[in-house]
């Protein structure tokens, strides 16, 4: 935790010239080690993590389209971030409390020899990198088998600059939340909020599925959702742990506290799913475990151990309900149901961070000057500045997309599916 804020501080230039000498001015082979491992833990989260669990989730005919838009995404936006994403997220500008500036573009003035605390920098820029390609990569859950590949395209890499950069920036580039206080960790609001809001915009804009309501919609492979699950399960310690910047104290109780929240969510889904349907499912297990991941994200190095358990059954009970009861009361079409999951799930973890930091609750406590009173609140208002700005800005985006390349198939093409029509491929042959 030490060695993270004193990155912060160097990178922003808050330490001045009669600060002591701390260790993130010497290169760390064992901090650099475990941020190269932590960085493809994330990639793998991604493609094939995130990619096998959306995918099982959709029938046979759109398999193909979403592992597409998936790796396309992680392509598209790796090039976006190196070009001037990491630029505008990562360093000072004019409007610095909402976002960087050009000083970095195309990593100008980066070398192997640039340190970024105790790692070098291009391995720093790596590993914000898996975030910026993960983010956008969630929101295609929210309307699967309904979009057309080309309008995924245009909208991430609208988003990653209009939503996701300048949210970046703001909580974890210097800007207006970081320097508030607010506690995110891993992505709580940068992530997770971030991605989910922008999901139910784009679903909501869309309209449902053709025969949604009408005719059934299971998943095609549960077996891949459950493998996707795992891979994300184990990624995520890349995810969160990888977000210390260090192999330290933080980083043990932070590999500790995602793994207990995330079995705590699972039981509790699983549970509630049990007591209310009568049968506990595969599809539930996988859920819970993914709602208990998004929740302990901004929360993983603030709680502890029996604080992160209490988060996760808490989580696997709320995010149960958001993407059965409130779904259904509604009736929008999630087809994935990113907002019960990652919306709610990230909410609930990023008020809980502001809880369960309390140390009679077993967290590490709060900041001088802060309380659970005040620390709750600057959280809440992290979560509404991120609901008001990515649905804002995602739905003007939608409609310039829309306006630009159309962003809805044919329904002939929608009930022939995805893969063929937009892609020519089949994912299985008799």
């Amino acid at each position: 935790m030490i060695k993270k804020l004193l990155f912060w501080a160097s990178a922003f230039g808050l330490t001045t010239a009669a600060s002591p000498s701390f260790a993130e001015d010497v290169l760390s082979a064992g901090d650099t080690s475990w941020m190269i491992v932590a960085t493809v833990l994330v990639i793998m989260m991604s493609i094939p993590g995130l990619a096998l669990f959306y995918g099982g989730l959709v029938r046979t005919k759109n398999m193909l389209s979403v592992l597409m838009q998936v790796f396309a995404i992680v392509a598209l936006m790796s090039i976006l971030w190196a070009v001037a994403g990491y630029s505008l997220a990562f360093t000072e500008g004019p409007f610095n409390s909402i976002i960087g500036g050009f000083d970095k573009v195309f990593l100008a003035g980066i070398t192997p020899d640039t340190l970024s605390g105790t790692i070098p920098e291009y391995v720093f820029v790596t590993f914000q990198l898996t975030f910026a390609c993960i983010t956008p990569a969630l929101i295609i859950g929210a309307f699967a088998e309904r979009i057309k590949f080309s309008a995924v395209l245009w909208f991430s890499a609208l988003w990653l600059f209009v939503s996701y950069i300048p949210i970046c920036h703001m909580v974890w580039g210097g800007g207006y939340l970081g320097s508030k206080g607010a506690l995110d960790f891993a992505g709580g609001t940068v992530v997770h909020i971030n991605a989910a809001i922008a999901g139910l915009v784009i679903c909501l804009v869309l309209g449902k599925r053709l025969g949604y309501g009408k005719e059934a919609m299971p998943p095609h492979n549960l077996p891949f959702t459950m493998i996707g699950a795992a891979l994300l399960w184990v990624g995520w310690f890349g995810f969160n742990v990888g977000s210390e910047l260090a192999a330290d104290g933080t980083a043990g109780l932070v590999l500790l506290t995602t793994q207990l929240c995330t079995a705590a969510s699972v039981l509790g889904w699983l549970f509630i799913e049990w007591i209310s349907r009568g049968k506990p499912t595969m599809l539930g297990g996988a859920s819970g475990a993914v709602a208990g991941l998004v929740a302990i994200t901004p929360a993983c190095a603030f709680v502890g151990p029996m604080g992160a358990i209490a988060l996760g059954l808490i989580t696997g009970i709320v995010c149960f309900f958001a993407c059965t009861k409130i779904k259904s009361t509604f009736g929008y079409d999630d087809s994935l149901d990113v907002f019960g999951v990652h919306g709610v799930g990230g909410i609930i973890g990023a008020i809980g961070a502001g809880i369960l930091c309390a140390p009679e609750l077993g967290g590490v406590g709060y900041a001088e000057g802060f309380t659970m009173g005040s620390q709750v609140a600057i959280q809440i208002e992290g979560v509404v500045i991120t609901i008001l700005w990515s649905g804002i800005a995602s739905l003007i985006l939608i409609k310039i997309v829309d306006a630009i390349v159309g962003i809805r198939p044919t329904e002939d093409e929608e009930r022939e599916g995805l893969d063929a029509t937009s892609h020519g491929e089949a994912a299985y042959h008799n």
